[in-house]
C-alpha cells in the first residue's frame, strides 16, 4: 500500500495540466495537504491579474491531492471559490487544504489560497464523492 505522499506524487505524475501550472507538494499527509506553484505570464488575464480559473484550478488540485492521498478515489461533486486578492505575475501561491467533514461517501475540504506575503488571496471549499475505487485502478 502507498503512503499519502506516494499516492499524491503518482497522480501529479499523471496530471499533466498540474505540472504545466508548476504544481510543486510541498506536505502530505493522509486527508490534508500543501501545495505550492508560481505564477507565470502564460496565467495572466487582460486586467493584468491571474485569470481566476488559474487560481481555482491550483485549489481544486489541492482538494484532489487531499481527498485522494489514501489511495480510495474521490471525485468532486461541488466547489466554490472566494476571491479575496488580486493574484499577479511573479507572485508564488501556496494552496493548503484541510479536512472539515468526513462521512463514509462524502467529504468537505476547505482550501486556503495565500500569497508569498501569506496574505489570503482565496477560500475555497470543496465536497468530494468517494467512489468506491482505488486511485491506482483509475
Amino acid at each position: 500500500m502507498m503512503t499519502p505522499l506516494q499516492t499524491a506524487e503518482y497522480m501529479l505524475n499523471q496530471d499533466f495540466f498540474s505540472q504545466w501550472m508548476g504544481v510543486k507538494i510541498i506536505e502530505i499527509k493522509e486527508k490534508y495537504c500543501l501545495l505550492e506553484m508560481p505564477i507565470k505570464t502564460e496565467m495572466i488575464n487582460g486586467l493584468k491579474t491571474v485569470h481566476g480559473g488559474v487560481t481555482f484550478a491550483f485549489a481544486d488540485t489541492a482538494l484532489a491531492f487531499s481527498s485522494n492521498n489514501t489511495g480510495e478515489a474521490s471525485v468532486a461533486l461541488n466547489c466554490t471559490i472566494n476571491f479575496a486578492k488580486a493574484v499577479r505575475e511573479g507572485d508564488v501561491l501556496r494552496a493548503e487544504s484541510i479536512l472539515v467533514s468526513d462521512t463514509r461517501k462524502t467529504g468537505i475540504y476547505d482550501i486556503k489560497v495565500t500569497n508569498q506575503n501569506q496574505d489570503l488571496v482565496a477560500a475555497f471549499r470543496g465536497t468530494v464523492y468517494k467512489i468506491n475505487k482505488k486511485v491506482t485502478d483509475l
